[in-house]
């Protein structure tokens, strides 16, 4: 289960030596409301999105849905520094339906 799996792949169009080239298409991710459901979790160590992901949604592709909902945290590391407020979104029906409509794709 690879974190692009579901992105489609198109040929550049660019410069010359990059024409023709696979390129992944650019993603776009919904906005990620408060909502009185969210759950609220400090991060142990070790804890990172993907994980939380299977924990709470039973599935860890969902991952950007609880990094969206936490943008103020650090992004570009692999582990979740340890003892932030993580909030795991409790509607992602509702987002993944949003996510699906901005890139133009019927529910998978």
């Amino acid at each position: 289960m690879g974190r692009y799996r579901d992105i489609d792949i198109i040929l550049s169009t660019g410069k010359k030596a990059r024409a023709n080239k696979r390129i992944y298409e650019t993603v776009k991710y919904p906005r990620v409301p408060l909502s009185n459901t969210d759950i609220y979790v400090y991060a142990e160590e070790g804890d990172r999105f993907d994980q939380l992901a299977e924990t709470y949604y039973g599935d860890s592709s969902l991952w950007w849905i609880i990094s969206i909902a936490n943008e103020s945290l650090q992004q570009n590391s692999y582990f979740l520094p340890l003892g932030s407020q993580v909030r795991i979104p409790q509607n992602i029906g509702a987002i993944k339906t949003e996510y699906y409509k901005l890139n133009h794709r019927d529910e998978l």
